[in-house]
């Protein structure tokens, strides 16, 4: 294919955008609608990812010991549970500290109910909270913890404990909701691809005699066809960009307020577009591309008998 030939089809594409008017501003709002109710799911998608994350990653493996246990005996646990590969970290929770944090927890009156203790009469343990880098292994670190009583005739740990079943059903609802969040998204966008490629099948049906004289003629079917690629191609483009723009602005004003201490929203935590524009916005504009040509390619075929 010549310069001159893709000159001509770039031209040609872009004239009809112009000469068929209405039809294609019906082609660009069907685009819109469509990728604009995909943006929407992409980036609520991309935030409920972000939601169960900061949930899963606040679970944490609270290890009690027993009343009593040596200060080398601690040491020693210590230095086993951050042994572990999957843990991150380990805080030792001295029982002098813990009762200051049952003190906090108690509120008002805590005061009145530790106030007496004495380091020698202080009746909490020490304690670890462990934190781990994948959440879905609380579980597992959880037991691989009860196991060190097993290697040790003193059995200094009490109790482990990590929200035992509630976790479990937390880790399952994450992943229902992220596989749900996914399979919405694909199915929107087929959605959208059918809804916009009939949009522009109603547009080339309305040229079917233009499509005919070039057939008569002589023109190739590849001849004809290329400037509906383009035509499309370019409806696709107009569509997103006018998508992106509005949920730029949209994200923009909602993330706002979200930071704005004197709004009703500032304790959703949704992330800064800094961090999905380049993913959602740069598939919304692939997308809506491949609509249009997809759309040009499908509905062209009938007339031209390919």
């Amino acid at each position: 294919m010549t310069l001159n030939t893709i000159s001509r089809h770039l031209r040609e594409g872009s004239k009809s955008i112009v000469r068929n008017g209405w039809m294609s501003v019906a082609s660009i709002s069907s685009i819109v609608i469509s990728l604009f109710i995909l943006g929407v799911f992409i980036l609520l998608s991309f935030n409920l990812n972000h939601l169960m994350s900061q949930v899963d990653s606040k679970i944490t493996i609270s290890v009690y010991l027993k009343v009593g246990t040596s200060k080398e005996q601690v040491d020693l646990l210590e230095t086993d549970i951050g042994n572990m590969s999957e843990v991150s970290q380990v805080t030792l929770i001295p029982k002098a500290e813990g009762l200051k944090i049952l003190e906090k927890k108690l509120g008002d009156q805590g005061k009145e109910l530790v106030k007496g203790y004495t380091p020698e009469t202080n009746p909490l343990p020490d304690s670890f909270t462990v934190e781990v880098y994948k959440p879905e292994t609380v579980p597992m670190v959880a037991k691989k913890i009860q196991a060190l009583n097993e290697t040790n005739k003193d059995k200094p740990i009490d109790i482990v404990n990590y929200g035992q079943g509630s976790v479990e059903q937390l880790f399952k609802l994450t992943e229902m909701i992220r596989n749900f969040g996914l399979i919405l998204v694909v199915g929107l966008g087929f959605t959208a691809m059918f809804l916009i490629a009939n949009t522009i099948k109603i547009t080339i049906m309305a040229r079917q005699r233009e499509i005919s004289i070039m057939k008569m003629v002589g023109a190739t079917n590849s001849f004809i066809r290329w400037p509906f690629f383009v035509e499309g191609a370019l409806l696709g483009l107009i569509g997103s960009v006018v998508t992106i723009a509005i949920l730029f602005f949209a994200y923009n004003q909602l993330f706002a307020l979200t930071v704005n201490k004197m709004s009703s929203l500032q304790f959703i935590d949704m992330l800064p577009l800094g961090n999905i524009w380049l993913f959602a916005f740069g598939s919304l504009m692939a997308l809506g591309i491949l609509i249009g040509v997809w759309g040009s390619t499908i509905s062209i075929r009938k007339f031209l008998k390919v």
